[in-house]
C-alpha cells in the first residue's frame, strides 16, 4: 500500500503475487493510493485449508478494505483477479467505482491446456514431482529451447510462468493453487462465467485491457467481454502476451490514469438494482438513460471547457 488519493485495487492472478504490478505501482502512487495484496494462498499470505473460491476472495478483498478504512476503490484485476474484481462489483456494488480487467478470467470457457491438465486426479503428485530441484533445473537450462519451440503456447510469457512455477515446490503453496484452480476451471475450462451478469454493471465504467498474443486467457475473450459490456472501453497492447501491464508498464500507467480522469465513479442505485435483478435485465429507458448519463459524465470530465 503507498500513495495518496483515489484508491486502486489491485488484483493479481493465480500462481502470482502482488509483485506482478511493481512495473506500475511507483509510477501510480504519485497520483492514487495504490493496494495490491498478496491473496490468500499466494504470494506471503497465509496459505490454510479455506475457501478459495472467486466469491470468497472478493469477501477478502472487502474485508481488506474495512481493515484498511477505505469505502470505495477502482478494481483492477488481472487474470484470476478479474474474475474476483467482476465478483467484488457484484457482490459490494456499493464499493466499486470503476473496473480494470486485464486479460480477465470468468469471461468465456477457453484457458491455456496446462491449466485444465492440473485439474485432473494425480496432478498434485506430479506437479510436485515437476518441481524438485533436478526437474527445476534441467527445466531451467531447458527454457531457451522450450522458447525457441513455441514456449508451450506461453510465448514471451515463458520466463514468467517459469519462475512462478517453482513457487509450486512448496506443499503448502501448491495445495493452495490447486484449490483456487478448481474453484474455476475443470478440464473442459472455465467453470465460472460473468455474462449472466454483466448487465449489472451497465452503470460501472469498465476497461478491457488484452494483450494481442495471449495464449492463457485468448483476445477471443476481449471480444466476448466487449459484446456484454458494450459501454465498456477495449485496449489492445499489440505484441503483448498475458501480462499486458508488464510488457508496457508506461501505456498502462497512462492509460489508467486517463480512465480515471475520464470516467465518473459509478453510484450505485439500490432501486435501479433491485429491478435489474428482478427482470433480469435492464428496461431499454432505463438502459439509454444510465447509459446518457454516463457518457454525458464522461464527456464533461475529459472536456470540462465544453470543446
Amino acid at each position: 500500500m503507498a500513495g495518496s488519493g483515489p484508491a486502486l485495487l489491485f488484483i493479481h492472478g493465480i500462481g502470482d503475487s502482488s509483485a506482478t504490478w511493481l512495473h506500475v505501482l511507483h509510477a501510480l502512487a504519485r497520483n492514487f493510493t495504490v493496494i495490491a495484496p498478496d491473496l490468500l494462498g499466494h504470494g506471503a499470505s497465509d496459505k490454510p485449508s479455506a475457501d478459495y473460491s472467486v466469491a470468497g476472495y472478493a469477501c477478502g478483498m472487502r474485508d481488506l478494505l474495512t481493515v484498511l478504512d477505505v469505502d470505495r476503490v477502482t478494481v483492477v484485476g488481472h487474470s484470476l483477479g478479474g474474475g474476483v474484481a467482476i465478483q467484488f462489483a457484484y457482490q459490494f456494488p456499493e464499493r466499486c467505482e470503476r473496473l480494470v480487467l486485464v486479460g480477465s478470467g470468468g469471461i468465456g470457457r477457453h484457458v491455456h491446456p496446462l491449466l485444465r491438465l492440473a485439474c485432473l486426479p494425480g496432478a498434485e503428485l506430479v506437479i510436485s514431482l515437476a518441481t524438485t530441484p533436478p526437474v527445476l533445473l534441467a527445466t531451467s537450462l531447458l527454457a531457451p529451447l522450450v522458447r525457441c519451440a513455441g514456449g508451450l503456447g506461453l510465448g514471451s510469457d515463458l520466463h514468467y510462468a517459469l519462475e512462478r512455477f517453482r513457487s509450486l515446490a512448496d506443499d503448502t503453496c501448491r495445495r493452495a493453487f490447486l484449490r483456487t484452480l478448481r474453484s474455476a476451471v475443470d478440464w473442459r475450462g472455465q467453470t465460472v462465467t460473468i455474462l449472466d451478469r454483466t448487465y449489472l454493471l451497465l452503470g460501472t465504467p469498465t476497461l478491457l485491457v488484452w494483450g494481442d498474443r495471449d495464449q492463457v486467457v485468448s483476445i477471443d475473450h476481449a471480444d466476448l467481454a466487449r459484446v456484454a459490456m458494450p459501454h465498456s472501453r477495449l485496449e489492445i497492447f499489440t505484441g503483448a502476451g498475458h501480462f499486458p501491464h508488464q510488457a508496457d508498464p508506461e501505456r498502462f500507467v497512462a492509460l489508467l490514469s486517463d480512465f480515471h480522469a475520464a470516467t465518473a465513479a459509478a453510484q450505485h442505485d439500490r432501486n435501479l438494482w433491485r429491478t435489474m435483478l428482478c427482470t433480469g435485465r435492464v428496461d431499454p429507458p432505463q438502459r439509454e438513460s444510465v447509459a446518457s448519463e454516463t457518457l454525458d459524465t464522461m464527456r464533461r470530465t475529459a472536456h470540462p471547457s465544453g470543446s
